[in-house]
C-alpha cells in the first residue's frame, strides 16, 4: 500500500476515534485492507450514456422449480436486453423483516432466492449493484443473539445509548419508539432501533463493528457486484445532544469505504441512500471523497407535483438550481423504488401546503402514507402508492391521460443529467397492489407486488397495456442510450419557457447533437416557440417527425427529444 493511501487512511481512523486506536490496531487494519485487494482489476468506465439501472427484488418473478434469481436473469435477459445495463437487486440475505432490509446473515444467500452461483451468473450479463445494510441488523440474527447472551463478537456490535446519552434532537424516519428494550444475560437492555424493533442498530463507535461490516463490503465486490448501495447510511453514528444524522463521523466513515474501494476494487461504485432534503442529501459528495452516485430524492414528488397540477414551476426552479457535479460524481434518477416516494426531500424546495395537498390528493387514487416522528407530532414522511396509479389523475380527480401522464413521468426521469433507473414495477406500468397491502397490513406493501413467471408473461402478450409501455420505454431507452448529449458527464441547461412546459438542453461536445427536451405537463395543447435563433430546424427523435418552423405544437402530455441543428 502507498505511503499516500496508508496516511489517508490512518487521518480518516483517527478523526473517527478521536485517536483513541492503537497503533497495533491501525497497522492490523491496514493489512486486512491489503489482504483483500482484488489481485486482478478490471477497470471499466464509471458511466456513459449506456448504462441503465434496473431496480428489483430477486423474487419478482417466479418459475416452479428454479432459483428465482435464475428466473429473474432469463426474464430480464428476455424482455430488458439492450434496454438495461444494470441490476440493482434489493437485499437478496437471509432476513426477518421489511421484504430483506432486516438482515441475519450478511455473507449468505437468503436460499429461497438460490446461491452465490446465481449471482455469478447473473454478473455475467449485467453489471451489478447490491445493498450494504450498514445502519441496522435483524434481531432474530446471528449477530444479535450473540448480544444477547453477550457472546463474541456480537456482545459489543449493537448501540446501547448511556443512561445519560441525550436523545431530544434526534431526527426520526418513523413513528416507532426510539429505543427498545431487550431482555439479555445480563438483564433488559434499551438497544437503539431507528426502523423497528426487529432492526437494530449497530454500534460505529466500536471498531470492530466498522472492520466487520468493512469485511461484508469487500466480500460483495469479491463476488462481482461493482455498485454498493449504502443503505440508511445517514443514521450511523450516534451524538449525544446532537441530531445522530449526518454527524460528521458518518461522513468520514463513507470516505473511508470510497478510499478502500477505489484501492481494492478500481472501478467500482458507491452510492449513498439518504431520503433527506436535497441541501443534505448533496452533502453526500462530500470534497470529491464520498459517494459516487446520489439519489434524487426530490425528483419523484416533483415529478408528481408538476403533473398533478399541470405547473412546473417548482421542478424548474429545483433543476435550474442543481450544480453539475464534479468530475467521477453523478446523480441517480429514478421516479420510485421499493420504497415509497419520499416527501421530506422536498423541505426547502417545495412550500409545505402545497405538498400536502398533494399528499391530500393522492389518497383519491389509493395511496397510502406513512408519517414520521417530529416533536409531539406525527408528520407526513413518505407516500405508498406504485407511480403508475399516482397519476391516475390530477388535482382535478381521475382522467383519460393516465398512460400518457406516466410515460411522459418516466422520459423526464430518462432526460435529466445523471444515471436513469427504473423500479421493476414502472418498466410495465404496475397498479396499487391492494391485495398485498391487507395480506401484510404494511404501507409499502402496495408497491412490492411479485409475479409468477406465467402471470408476466401472460400480461406481456397480445395487444396489452402492459406490453405498450413497456415497449414505449425500451423504445425511449434505446434512443437515450445512442446519444452523447445523454451521458452524465454532459452539461444540463434549463430553459424557462412557462410553468405549463419544462424544458432541458443537454449539451453534447458538438452543437448538432445536443438535444432539447420538451414536456407539456397539462391536459392541453400548448404552442410554444423556442429562443430565438435556436435552431433552424429540428426533428423529434421519439415520433421521427420532422419540425421546420421554431413553432411547436406539443399534445397533452407529450413529450420531445430533439435533435437539433443550431444556428451559429
Amino acid at each position: 500500500m502507498h505511503i499516500r493511501l496508508r496516511t489517508k487512511l490512518i487521518n480518516r481512523l483517527n478523526r473517527i476515534y478521536r485517536k483513541t486506536l492503537s497503533e497495533k490496531w491501525i497497522e492490523d487494519f491496514l493489512q486486512f485492507v491489503e489482504e483483500r485487494k482484488n489481485p486482478t482489476p478490471k477497470q471499466r468506465p464509471l458511466w456513459d450514456e449506456r448504462k441503465v439501472v434496473l431496480i428489483t427484488y430477486g423474487d419478482v418473478v417466479k418459475q416452479k422449480g428454479e432459483a428465482p434469481l435464475e428466473t429473474l436473469r432469463k426474464f430480464a435477459n428476455e424482455h430488458f436486453r439492450g434496454c438495461i445495463s444494470t441490476i440493482h437487486i434489493l437485499p437478496f440475505f437471509p432476513y426477518s423483516s421489511d421484504d430483506g432490509f432486516s438482515v441475519m446473515d450478511f455473507y449468505k444467500i437468503n436460499p429461497e432466492l438460490g446461491d452465490w452461483s446465481n449471482i455469478e451468473a447473473l454478473e455475467k450479463d449485467f453489471l451489478l449493484m447490491a445493498d450494504l445494510v450498514a445502519n441496522h441488523a435483524s434481531s432474530k440474527g446471528i449477530w444479535f443473539k450473540q448480544f444477547l447472551n453477550q457472546e463474541e463478537p456480537g456482545k459489543d456490535y449493537f448501540f446501547v445509548p448511556p443512561a445519560d446519552f441525550d436523545t431530544s434532537k434526534v431526527i426520526r424516519p418513523r413513528s416507532s419508539p426510539l429505543l427498545s428494550t431487550y431482555d439479555t444475560v445480563d438483564g433488559p437492555k434499551k438497544v437503539w432501533t431507528t426502523f423497528s424493533a426487529d432492526q437494530v442498530d449497530l454500534d460505529y463507535a466500536n471498531p470492530e463493528v466498522l472492520k466487520e461490516m468493512l469485511n461484508v463490503f469487500l466480500f460483495y465486490l469479491s463476488k462481482g457486484i461493482r455498485v454498493i448501495r449504502l443503505d440508511a447510511i445517514a443514521f450511523l453514528w450516534k451524538a449525544s445532544g446532537l441530531e445522530s444524522m449526518h454527524e460528521q463521523e458518518t461522513h468520514e466513515i463513507v470516505s473511508l469505504f470510497r478510499e478502500i474501494m477505489d484501492y481494492c476494487y478500481p472501478g467500482a461504485l458507491l452510492l449513498t441512500e439518504t431520503n433527506v432534503p436535497h441541501r443534505e442529501n448533496i452533502t453526500y459528495f462530500g470534497l470529491g471523497d464520498e459517494a459516487h452516485l446520489i439519489y434524487q430524492f426530490a425528483l419523484p414528488p416533483l415529478i408528481l407535483h408538476a403533473l398533478h397540477t399541470g405547473n412546473g414551476g417548482y421542478l424548474t426552479r429545483w433543476a435550474k438550481e442543481l450544480n453539475d457535479p464534479q468530475k467521477g460524481m453523478t446523480y441517480l434518477n429514478f421516479t420510485s423504488s421499493h420504497d415509497g416516494i419520499g416527501v421530506r426531500p422536498l423541505e426547502g424546495v417545495m412550500p409545505d401546503d402545497e405538498k400536502l395537498k398533494m399528499v391530500e390528493k393522492l389518497k383519491d387514487f389509493g395511496a397510502k402514507v406513512t408519517t414520521r416522528q417530529l416533536g409531539d407530532k406525527h408528520v407526513p414522511y413518505e407516500i405508498n402508492v406504485t407511480f403508475y396509479d399516482a397519476l391516475k389523475g390530477t388535482k382535478n380527480g381521475e382522467d383519460e391521460f393516465q398512460n400518457e401522464r406516466f410515460l411522459q413521468s418516466q422520459t423526464i426521469m430518462l432526460s435529466l443529467q445523471g444515471v436513469p433507473a427504473f423500479y421493476f414495477l414502472n418498466l410495465l406500468g404496475i397498479e396499487n397492489d391492494n391485495e398485498g397491502l391487507a395480506r401484510t397490513g404494511v404501507n409499502r406493501s402496495i408497491n412490492r407486488r411479485k409475479f409468477t413467471n406465467e402471470e408476466l408473461e401472460g400480461m406481456l402478450q397480445g395487444n396489452s397495456r402492459y406490453k405498450a409501455i413497456l415497449k414505449e420505454l425500451i423504445h425511449r431507452t434505446g434512443i437515450r442510450r445512442n446519444l452523447q448529449a445523454f451521458s452524465p458527464n454532459t452539461q444540463q441547461l434549463v430553459l424557462e419557457l412557462g410553468d405549463s412546459v419544462f424544458a432541458i438542453l443537454r449539451k453534447a461536445d458538438q452543437m448538432e447533437k445536443s438535444v432539447v427536451c420538451l414536456f407539456n405537463l397539462t391536459d392541453q395543447t400548448q404552442k410554444l416557440s423556442l429562443p430565438p435563433g435556436l435552431m433552424e430546424f429540428s426533428r423529434d427523435l421519439i415520433t421521427r417527425t420532422l419540425h421546420q418552423t421554431e413553432e411547436l405544437e406539443l399534445k397533452p402530455y407529450q413529450s420531445m427529444w430533439l435533435i437539433t441543428r443550431f444556428v451559429t
